[in-house]
């Protein structure tokens, strides 16, 4: 049987863990062939976030250092899976769509899948100044990396376990999700971009625009022109042909 770690950052998301928890389509992934771990991170929460996710049956790991990118860097050096997923803990991200999602890493042998969220039918779950912020970042990172990708600032991908052990990827935090994205694509691993359903969050939200939006800006150009410290885990990089078409059938 495949195995599945999905990996869900969470900083003060206890009103939101049941909702989430209950879209993560466990038995149906079971009929499909895939174990499946969830793993909640826990932020450095000041409310229940990690008993109501152990109440809810998922392993709760406890990152003491805030920030997104800290949170997953905790998150993944305690996932067992051999296929990592991940998404956040506010309700927006589809997991009931991982079924179909894992199907199609699988039949068209991704290493690293990403989701695109900035399409129009989903423009009433973001605010427009995310919206506006959220394309901006993502053209220009297009631009840095020349990857095609749509949505530079998704949170939800999934990826081979190896794809990870072979990338360099090092912001404690927003900036991880355009990171990752940016060095899985430049090391040369197989890469897809899907349309998602983006649904409306649920609490507080607690992305800091104009800091976060300016990290991630600086970030960008620091990693495009970093000489990078890791390299990719499979030997055989000429059989490596990055794709960045859209799969619209999700």
């Amino acid at each position: 049987m495949n195995t599945l770690s999905i990996v869900i950052p969470a900083l003060n998301e206890a009103s939101n863990l049941p909702t989430v928890m209950a879209s993560v389509p466990v038995s149906e992934l079971a009929a499909a062939g895939w174990q499946t771990e969830v793993v909640v991170v826990d932020n450095a929460s000041t409310d229940d976030t990690a008993d109501v996710a152990r109440s809810l049956g998922a392993r709760v790991v406890s990152q003491p250092r805030r920030g997104y990118g800290n949170a997953y860097l905790a998150g993944f050096d305690a996932a067992t899976g051999d296929v990592i997923a991940t998404g956040d803990a506010d309700c927006t991200y589809p997991f009931d769509s991982l079924p179909d999602l894992l199907r199609t890493l699988v039949d068209q042998d991704i290493e690293f899948m990403t989701t695109d969220r900035l399409r129009r039918e989903n423009r009433s779950a973001m605010k427009a100044s995310h919206t506006v912020a959220n394309h901006a970042l993502s053209a220009l990172s297009r631009v840095l990396f020349r990857n095609g990708l749509r949505d530079s600032q998704s949170g939800m991908w999934i990826f081979r376990r190896h794809v990870w052990h072979g990338l360099d990827v090092r912001s404690p935090g927003m900036a991880f999700s355009q990171e990752i994205k940016n060095a899985a694509t430049r090391a040369g691993y197989r890469f897809l971009e899907v349309p998602i359903e983006y649904r409306t969050r649920g609490g507080e939200v607690k992305l800091n625009a104009l800091p976060d939006g300016m990290a991630n800006l600086r970030q960008l150009f620091s990693h495009r022109f970093r000489r990078s410290a890791a390299q990719p885990a499979v030997a055989d990089m000429a059989a490596k042909t990055p794709r960045s078409e859209q799969y619209e059938a999700v």
